[in-house]
């Protein structure tokens, strides 16, 4: 390995590792393609604006299912629970077979949407834009639900934990 990859290499890690600071939500991105739910995990989501509703997601261009989902055109935003650690490494996995076996969802708005999940949001792909190793897709936001009483899914410094609620105030 040349000095310029190892240095791009240590680079790379220094980059990860900082960013890794950064305390993100944990979501599910799913679709029906060729009727079969495909999904996969996502921590690059946020809100764009609300005046119109968008959402963005930024799947890396190595995705092998993201050309899947793009081709739905459409897909769900599973915020997901303090619960489904053992799910979002399930759908992390490259080339994983059948990343759904296992677990419960249901049919919202044509597409599959995880059980239990903390939030869903439905959208509908508005724009790409290259960025480096990941696309930026800015998506339209065509409906969305909260459930209530169910902690998020986190994830920081390389790990998943919880997000612990405040104490009562006495």
């Amino acid at each position: 390995m040349s000095l310029t990859d190892r240095m791009r290499r240590m680079e790379e890690t220094v980059i990860r590792s900082v960013l890794g600071h950064l305390p993100t939500g944990v979501s599910v991105i799913t679709a029906t393609d060729a009727g079969e739910p495909v999904g996969i995990v996502a921590n690059s989501v946020t809100s764009v604006s609300l005046d119109p509703p968008l959402m963005l997601v930024c799947p890396a261009k190595s995705s092998g299912t993201w050309p899947r989902l793009r081709s739905a055109g459409r897909f769900c935003i599973n915020v997901m629970a303090d619960h489904h650690e053992e799910i979002c490494r399930r759908f992390a996995v490259k080339g994983a077979e059948d990343r759904f076996a296992g677990t419960a969802w249901h049919e919202r708005q044509g597409m599959p949407a995880l059980d239990e999940a903390v939030a869903w949001i439905d959208c509908s792909i508005r724009d790409e834009h290259d960025a480096g190793d990941h696309t930026i897709v800015v998506a339209d936001i065509t409906d969305m639900e909260a459930a209530t009483d169910v902690e998020p899914l986190v994830f920081f410094r390389g790990r998943y934990g919880m997000f612990a609620p405040p104490a009562p105030r006495s």
